[in-house]
């Protein structure tokens, strides 16, 4: 992080697999948060108490988290998922390790940027304002995509953790510096 600019983790997407059926009509019953309509969705959703974590849950026992903001958040979220599931006769204690699917964070920088400028000078851009606003960078070291406009607004995308989505968008200023794309 730099006095530039301040990157906000906005979702972290997680999966954890309990290695057990989970009876999805019995969780039902054990929460009044839970929506378990079958014929339109395959799992349960589960909107965990004073939390902007969801949780969807499946029969097989996989358990898809997306809300949390930080790890800390995302560990609470695991934790009454457990307890929830307990209720239910499923046991959570040999489950697959919590494995981190997509980080989405966001950033703005203290200036506008020249989308023009880097989409001629960054090979792995793509940059088309008739069909999407914003530069589309793909960082090839990280595998992550960061989606740029010209407000300085930067989204990345694709993390699997909080250290490498702040070094790519700590790379990716320093090119705006380097191609000189930011706008008086």
């Amino acid at each position: 992080m730099t006095e530039e600019y301040k990157v906000s983790i906005e979702n972290i997407v997680s999966s954890i697999n309990f290695m057990e059926k989970i009876p999805l009509d019995e969780l039902v019953k054990h929460s009044e948060n839970i929506e378990y309509e079958p014929e339109q969705f395959p799992g349960a959703v589960y909107r965990i108490e004073n939390m902007q974590v969801t949780a969807l849950i499946f029969s097989s026992g996989k358990v898809i988290l997306t809300g949390a903001e930080n790890m800390e958040m995302l560990n609470q979220a695991v934790e009454k998922v457990k307890k929830l599931l307990e209720k239910t006769g499923v046991k959570t204690k040999n489950v697959e390790d919590l494995k981190i699917e997509n980080i989405v964070a966001s950033t703005k920088f203290f200036k506008k940027i020249n989308l023009d400028t880097l989409a001629y000078n960054l090979e792995t851009s793509e940059y088309e304002p008739e069909q999407f606003p914003g530069l589309v960078y793909r960082d090839k070291e990280y595998n992550l995509v960061l989606l740029v406009f010209n407000s300085g607004k930067v989204i990345c995308t694709g993390g699997k953790n909080v250290k490498e989505v702040k070094e790519v968008i700590n790379k990716f200023y320093k090119i705006v510096k380097k191609f000189k794309a930011f706008m008086e």
